[in-house]
């Protein structure tokens, strides 16, 4: 998988991921509601760290500005 997601986008996620989490624990304690809070917080946060987002993929969306290794290697192969 290559990443899809830019810098200030994985920030954004895991800071809302940690967000979410903190939402399910105090304020939303018990319920349906504690346990969304906590999958969405737990989805943010994973996409953070990975940098791969599956709904970017479907939709064609990439927010990554740098270049992928695959990339470079074609335009050096183009270059020589």
């Amino acid at each position: 998988m290559k990443k899809n997601e830019g810098k200030l986008d994985r920030i954004i996620r895991f800071i809302l991921g940690i967000f979410c989490f903190y939402l399910g624990y105090v304020v939303f304690s018990f319920g349906i509601l504690s346990v969304l809070f906590y999958v969405f917080g737990f989805l943010l946060v994973i996409t953070s760290l990975t940098g791969y987002c599956a709904i970017y993929s479907i939709l064609k969306i990439n927010t990554n500005k740098e270049p992928n290794p695959e990339e470079i290697q074609k335009t050096n192969q183009n270059n020589t």
